[in-house]
């Protein structure tokens, strides 16, 4: 048996999970937005908000005048979906809505920027039909909340989380990772999710779930016409009561090029009824891969303790991090730690080049991991506490945003407490 103070030093390898602190923001769907400001600051937070990757299927234009541009605006052109007002702390809020609505169009959405100096009660901006009020000065973010909250809130619909694990090298067990990450999502957090194995012509997932699916994401990407729920559900195989696998057909009998957008159906589509999708990204620089990327919620990129993998980690990151300057930056784990004979980068000087630390640190146990590739299994089934299960559960709670559940003090904790302090 395991002793304690071991157990304890391996689970200081683990970094906590924070809290899901409720920072999570869907995408928005393809509507039309348009902004009229009052200050100029307004205006340029709006055009910048515009750049955010969740708003990138929204039409999103900047106009200055506050609402008497808008109602003149209206009185001539149709509203789009969204109206988002900037307000003048003097002005009559009230008066100005009424007159709004005359011109609007039904069902349009109206967000309300004011200030603290306002003093219309919020019930009367209800009662006008306002969807959202947002205190001024607004940043990027309170933007981007205030239109993607109006449909994943208003819909009854699911939006869901997208993860994208990807190798910074090839053959440095991403797919592995992404796997069992995903096996303890759906058993763990848990919540419903999907695996998408994006690797076409070598993809694994198939065989470490130990399915043997007819369909896969290759009948989805060229039927891009036939796709809906519906069809989406038929393609998945069904790997546990919350996991299933769109699997990849692992043929070479075709070539697979895409375009950049090839995904994003099957994406949006499987978002409207997953809580969680975990996309296992190839090795590869191609325009879909940077996209997929990119246009995740949360990204873990893969890499072994050696030179190349270090520089193509920071590269990535550094993309990465330009590209989503609203999100959280990617997160990257490193794996194979310790193998027998192989110089390595220490991880302390690895995570001092990349300017952060490592998710997870997992081992190199070629029979663990061997025997679970060739059986089909994930590593918590062939070996439940195994230290790379614990490091997996740690790095499923970690990219999901839940944290394990508090356990309950003791009604002696308050004393306790104070007998530390006092000592």
């Amino acid at each position: 048996m395991m002793s304690r103070s071991k157990h304890k030093q391996e689970d200081a390898d683990l970094p906590p999970p924070p809290a899901d602190n409720g920072d999570y923001i869907s995408p928005a769907p393809r509507v039309s937005v348009q902004i009229f400001c009052v200050t100029e600051a307004t205006a340029s937070t709006s055009r910048a908000a515009a750049e955010d990757r969740r708003l990138a299927k929204a039409h999103l234009s900047v106009h200055m005048g506050g609402i008497v541009a808008a109602i003149d605006a209206y009185h001539t052109a149709p509203t789009p979906n969204v109206i988002i007002i900037e307000t003048e702390g003097h002005t009559d809020i009230l008066a100005g809505l009424d007159e709004l609505a005359s011109v609007c169009d039904p069902g349009t959405r109206v967000i309300v920027i004011g200030t603290a100096s306002d003093i219309t009660p919020y019930r009367e901006l209800v009662r006008r039909g306002v969807n959202d009020y947002v205190i001024g000065p607004v940043e990027v973010l309170d933007v981007v909340r205030s239109i993607c909250s109006l449909f994943s809130a208003s819909e009854a619909i699911t939006v869901g989380r997208m993860i994208a694990v990807v190798g910074a090298k090839g053959g440095v067990g991403a797919s592995t990772v992404a796997h069992n990450v995903a096996w303890h999502i759906a058993r763990d957090v848990p919540l419903d999710s999907v695996v998408i194995d994006l690797d076409l012509a070598f993809g694994t997932a198939s065989l470490d779930y130990n399915q043997d699916p007819v369909q896969g994401i290759a009948n989805a990407v060229f039927s891009p016409d036939r796709l809906d729920s519906s069809f989406m559900e038929r393609l998945l195989a069904k790997c546990t009561d919350n996991l299933s696998l769109l699997a990849a057909p692992a043929a070479l009998d075709q070539v697979y090029d895409f375009g950049a957008d090839a995904f994003d159906s099957i994406f949006d589509t499987l978002r409207m009824t997953t809580p969680c999708i975990v996309l296992d990204v190839p090795h590869q620089w191609t325009a879909w891969t940077r996209r997929a990327l990119v246009g995740a919620d949360d990204i873990l990129i893969v890499a072994e303790p050696d030179l190349a993998n270090m520089r193509n980690t920071k590269n990535m990151m550094s993309l990465l991090k330009a590209a989503r300057p609203n999100d959280r930056p990617p997160l990257y784990c490193l794996n194979q730690i310790g193998m027998h004979r192989r110089p390595e980068i220490e991880v302390r000087a690895f995570a001092k080049t990349i300017e952060s630390q490592p998710i997870a640190s997992i081992p190199f146990d070629s029979k663990t991991f061997g025997t679970a590739a060739n059986n089909g299994q994930m590593i918590a089934e062939v070996t439940a506490n195994h230290r790379a299960a614990r490091m997996f559960q740690q790095m499923a709670r970690r990219l999901t945003g839940r944290s394990e559940p508090r356990k309950k003090d003791s009604f002696l904790s308050p004393i306790i407490k104070k007998l530390r302090r006092a000592s």
